[in-house]
């Protein structure tokens, strides 16, 4: 048995490892070794991608881009393909996908299965509105071609299915048009709550990117960062290259004997970054990578909050509660005296959901990233709990590794009808939780 963890490294749990490197032997080893879950990268922070003292099917081999349209802009791929392999290879080539993470550096099953999202939610959604068709492998042997025209029903409970529908083994992926690799920006600082809310409202008509870093130590009128973006149709004279920035060569080369992220160094942390970046106000411009990846810089990153791990909670609130909603989690968060470096709050456009489990709502997300410190940590989520849940909202399950089964039941109304669609051979740590197999 191997042991793997999620990159929160809360915890690391045995696993007999299988690897899926070829689509036409899938069939196979899902029928001998289950039940499983899929092991793509392990990004995501919490419970969905492990099964302790089970089967964990790795799909890193299953990476191949087997076929592009440059007249569509449809990319055909294998599951186990990265975000960063597709992006390397199509931007320069003027094609890019048009929803990613904060992270470049997962998988395709995976964006799909989580139904990702990006900085742009407000005009191109999540990753699921682009996929248009996938081929699933279910653990029966059933081999199933998935689309909104075929299998619609399956199609839309795969996308944001956290795995539990059958192994994604190739998808149909529409990229995007662009003219060149950079960014127009545009940096200002805020000091309220209000004042973020009416630079995002006014700022969802003509920028394509919008979001925020927060200061949640900050008190009753925080203060933060606020970052929007369009593409850019041609190369800055100053640029010649269209290439991929230059690697930073940072790394986390250890993990620290306790989290770096506590309470000597989080006041200080947020003071200066908010005072460097208000330096930054105005124009500008910028290579997407370090603007929509900032962290994929530093090498293992995670590692900064020591042996213990760390839990990220993200919620979704509805629009109708997302001012005061907001304002309550943050200043629950400051009294705990607990905080985090990676605070972000942006919003949710109006736009239908993907799948049935899907994250975003119309309203407001705030992400954060917290040292585990045991019960002190979760008697703060049990309170934001409740805030998100008053008004309506829910919390991100490619996030989470802890939220209460009832609370997931009330947040997912479609979860009933998802149960249909689930494959009986797959399995994980976040299922037997959250629905109990």
């Amino acid at each position: 048995m191997i042991k793997l963890s999620s990159w929160g490294r809360l915890s690391r749990q045995p696993h007999t490892c299988i690897a899926l490197n070829d689509r036409s032997s899938v069939a196979g080893q899902l029928e001998q070794f289950q039940p499983g879950i899929c092991y793509g990268m392990g990004r995501s922070y919490g419970d969905v991608c492990l099964n302790r003292e089970g089967i964990s099917w790795q799909t890193r081999g299953l990476d191949r881009l087997i076929e592009f349209d440059a007249e569509t802009g449809v990319l055909v791929c294998e599951s186990g393909a990265l975000l960063k392999e597709i992006q390397d290879l199509m931007v320069p080539r003027g094609w890019m996908l048009p929803v990613t993470p904060g992270t470049q550096l997962i998988t395709v099953g995976g964006a799909i299965a989580n139904d990702v999202h990006g900085k742009n939610h407000h005009v191109h959604g999540t990753f699921g509105e682009h996929v248009q068709e996938l081929i699933l492998q279910r653990t029966d042997g059933q081999l199933l071609r998935c689309s909104s025209a075929e299998n619609a029903d399956m199609f839309r409970a795969t996308i944001g299915g956290l795995g539990l529908t059958g192994v994604i083994l190739q998808a149909s992926l529409k990229l995007r048009p662009v003219g060149s690799a950079w960014l127009d920006t545009d940096t200002l600082a805020y000091q309220s709550l209000p004042e973020f809310f009416e630079l995002s409202q006014a700022s969802e008509a003509d920028w394509e990117h919008t979001v925020s870093w927060i200061d949640c130590l900050s008190g009753d009128t925080p203060r933060g960062i606020f970052l929007r973006a369009n593409h850019r149709e041609q190369v800055p004279p100053d640029h010649k290259s269209q290439s991929s920035r230059k690697k930073s060569g940072l790394q986390m080369p250890l993990v620290p004997p306790v989290s770096l992220v506590n309470r000597l160094s989080l006041r200080p942390f947020n003071t200066a970054y908010y005072a460097l970046n208000k330096r930054k106000e105005g124009a500008g411009i910028a290579h997407y990578q370090p603007f929509f990846y900032p962290l994929d810089a530093i090498g293992h990153w995670n590692r900064m909050y020591g042996p213990r791990g760390f839990y990220q909670y993200q919620c979704v609130v509805p629009e109708d509660n997302m001012h005061g909603a907001i304002g309550e989690m943050l200043t629950a968060i400051a009294r705990s005296g607990q905080g985090s470096f990676l605070a972000v709050l942006k919003t949710f456009g109006k736009r239908p959901a993907a799948g049935l489990l899907s994250f975003p709502m119309p309203g407001a997300t705030l992400a954060l990233d917290f040292p585990n410190q045991g019960q002190k940590t979760l008697s703060l989520f049990t309170r934001l709990d409740d805030i998100v849940s008053q008004a309506g909202g829910r919390l991100y399950a490619a996030k989470d590794a802890r939220m209460p089964a009832d609370m997931f039941l009330r947040a997912y109304p479609a979860l009933s009808e998802f149960t249909n669609y689930r494959d009986p051979g797959i399995s994980s740590d976040m299922s037997r939780r959250l629905m109990g197999s």
